[in-house]
């Protein structure tokens, strides 16, 4: 062989080694590695398959590599290709030739499927407890904000008048819904899969049960065949995570829009905004777009591993090597950015009596009036719906809101209305028409307040 072709053989090598390796990323599992190889090892020897002095030898070698990895000290080898090989590998330098006898009755794809499992088990619940900062955030604001008239919009047109409370409140449903899912994919999700090796089981007297409770499972997995290829648990914290993603970035739009000049309800902190470079009187949501624009990066990552998982036949495939960078990024991503909204929410300030002056725009009592007339004179709807267009009609023509008018200027623009009298003025007024919305769920003071008291009921039960 020319000097040449070695040289090209060499660079192919390690070039097919970091094609092939997962070290570099699955290395986070480390810590999910050593705890499952501590439980597997201390079920072998309570099947008597190794002894106590082995078993013994592992776990302390293992422990040495936690503490290695914790300090910096340990040496990360590509050619290992992967966490489970790289600790094997440092196992057996320390501990010499027992450290073999961890790998009988377990294979590489039910042990990665274990630390996965773990490691999504433990950001289930970092996220969830997240989820819950931002919820008990949101109530705190909305506690103070259950009087602060705004507009309630649909189609982003001033629709009725609600209370900023209830607005937020809106958000803390969605990010409930959000901790349900993740809760729900945990307690599903909750098998061991470690004994089920390969694809079929193994010939040896294992204890999966035995093994399940060590590490904190409620049950092994039950079919070894679908254990080895299945990844349907980091597909559900794709997609919880996406959901997720989705909401806060529906908040951070409205947050854009509410801190412009257009709008002006809220105005964000500096340190969540920026100057323009060329324009110093500038001030851009640089936060919530950016909360916003990463929300297409865990869609991406989802729609990749559903491609990935799409025609894969039982059982294990390389293919699935690929879930854990788009899972790790997804929930760093997240997990950032719910800090990161904690925060923000935490140090806007509400401009009041914007959202108060905003809801004179657009005769977003309109229906109260309406609805009265059916009410109090026994009108139809329609013909209610109709008399109220011709009062809006002749309100845009004085240049006043239709809560403003006097009962001499109600009267004056419809012939239906002209045996009305003062009590009609009441049903107009911004806030009465607020608080008029009083069913279950609805925007008045009183419904905000008992949604309130029911999320911090739950928020008290699910501690």
């Amino acid at each position: 062989m020319s000097k040449d072709d070695q040289i090209l053989k060499n660079t192919n090598a390690k070039l097919l080694n970091q094609f092939n390796a997962s070290l570099m990323f699955d290395k986070k599992l480390y810590s999910q590695d050593i705890q499952g190889s501590i439980a597997h090892a201390k079920m072998l020897c309570m099947q008597n398959i190794i002894t106590n002095d082995e078993q013994q030898k592992i776990e302390n070698g293992l422990l040495q590599i936690k503490d290695e990895i914790q300090t910096d000290k340990f040496k990360w080898n590509i050619q290992d290709e992967d966490i489970h090989m790289a600790i094997e590998a440092r196992l057996t330098k320390l501990i010499g030739d027992t450290a073999g006898k961890l790998h009988t009755a377990r294979s590489r794809n039910d042990q990665v499927a274990t630390d996965m499992a773990m490691y999504l088990q433990d950001k289930n619940n970092s996220i969830s407890n997240k989820l819950k900062d931002i919820i008990t955030t949101f109530v705190k604001l909305a506690d103070k904000h259950i009087d602060t008239l705004m507009p309630g919009l649909t189609h982003l047109q001033h629709a009725q008048p609600i209370n900023f409370a209830y607005h937020l409140l809106a958000y803390v449903q969605m990010f409930k819904r959000d901790y349900d899912r993740f809760q729900s994919s945990k307690n599903r999700n909750n098998l061991c899969p470690l004994g089920s090796c390969a694809l079929a089981g193994t010939s040896h007297n294992i204890d999966r049960d035995k093994t399940a409770q060590l590490l904190g499972f409620n049950a092994p997995t039950s079919s070894a065949l679908d254990t080895s290829s299945n990844r349907d648990m980091a597909l559900e914290m794709l997609f919880n995570i996406s959901m997720t993603s989705m909401h806060i970035s529906r908040l951070s739009e409205e947050l854009i829009m509410w801190s412009s000049s257009e709008f002006g309800f809220v105005t964000i902190s500096d340190e969540y905004a920026t100057t323009s470079s060329i324009m110093p009187q500038k001030k851009n949501p640089d936060v919530p777009e950016l909360l916003r624009g990463k929300t297409g990066r865990v869609y991406g990552n989802l729609i990749s591993l559903l491609v990935v998982m799409k025609s894969l036949p039982l059982a294990y495939n390389k293919d699935t090597q690929e879930d854990k960078e788009g899972v790790f990024d997804s929930i760093d991503t997240i997990e950032m950015s719910l800090d990161i909204l904690n925060d923000m929410i935490k140090n806007i300030t509400i401009n009041n009596n914007n959202m108060q002056n905003a809801c004179k725009v657009g005769h977003i009592s309109a229906t109260d009036l309406a609805d009265y007339l059916v009410k109090k004179h026994n009108i139809p709807f329609r013909i209610a719906y109709h008399t109220t267009k011709e009062v809006v009609k002749y309100a845009k023509k004085i240049n006043k809101d239709i809560s403003a008018l006097t009962i001499d200027e109600l009267k004056a623009s419809s012939s239906q209305l002209k045996d009305i009298n003062d009590e009609v003025l009441e049903c107009l007024d911004l806030k009465n028409s607020m608080n008029s919305r009083d069913s279950y769920g609805g925007t008045s003071e009183n419904q905000t307040k008992n949604q309130i008291n029911e999320i911090k009921k739950w928020l008290t039960e699910t501690k």
